[in-house]
């Protein structure tokens, strides 16, 4: 594959996978059993500011950009993007996606709002422009305090959570259900969607932030 081709083929990657996790994300909010992490908190803030969750994703978003200044951490065009078309997809979905109170639709949303998740996960990292502005964060902290990124992802997410569920956020099964899985789909489609490299090598995401951010 040339190097426009591989060019080409990222940024489609990034931009598809970033649009799909926006989606999923709002999959999960109609699914009503139980965001991700950062979600909670962004639905949270939303009922408190009153702000539909997709612009408070992307206020939050730019807001923990600013944290990597002291941290140290160089942002990707992946960064960037990552801030506003997250938002943008998750309020443009939940706009499209009709509210139900039934559990036989809730369910299915629930299960497809995680399973898209990975695979929007693995399109975006394995395209290399750089992790999400959250995952930069951890990452950042895991450099300059020595911690682990494990130890450094709970400390957040445990955080976030709370103050998202103490502003009236959604803590649920899907909850627990997307922080045990999440990691495994991930990891699988990371590999399904690595981008070949122009020696006809593969581009390899172990031992980069964006391959540790996936270690659960």
């Amino acid at each position: 594959m040339s190097t426009r081709d591989r060019l080409g083929r990222r940024l489609i990657q990034l931009y598809t996978g970033l649009a799909l996790y926006g989606a999923s994300s709002a999959l999960l909010v109609e699914a009503g059993l139980g965001l991700e992490p950062w979600n909670v908190l962004h639905q949270g803030l939303a009922e408190l500011t009153g702000l539909t969750i997709g612009v408070v994703s992307i206020v939050v978003g730019a807001a923990v950009l600013l944290l990597w200044i002291p941290l140290r951490q160089r942002p990707g065009l992946g960064t960037v993007s990552n801030v506003f078309v997250v938002g943008l997809a998750m309020d443009g979905t939940l706009a499209l996606v009709p509210e139900s109170h039934s559990l036989a639709v809730r369910i299915p949303l629930l299960l497809a709002g995680i399973v898209l998740n990975g695979v929007a996960t693995g399109l975006y990292i394995a395209a290399r422009f750089g992790p999400g502005p959250r995952d930069g964060l951890m990452t950042g902290l895991h450099r300059r305090t020595g911690r682990s990124i494990r130890l450094m992802r709970t400390v957040v997410e445990v955080a976030v959570v709370v103050t998202g569920f103490v502003l009236g956020g959604t803590i649920g099964v899907g909850t627990v259900l997307y922080a045990v899985s999440i990691g495994p789909l991930a990891q699988l489609f990371l590999r399904v969607f690595t981008v070949p490299a122009a020696s006809g090598g593969t581009v390899v995401a172990a031992g980069t932030p964006e391959g540790a951010i996936l270690r659960t």
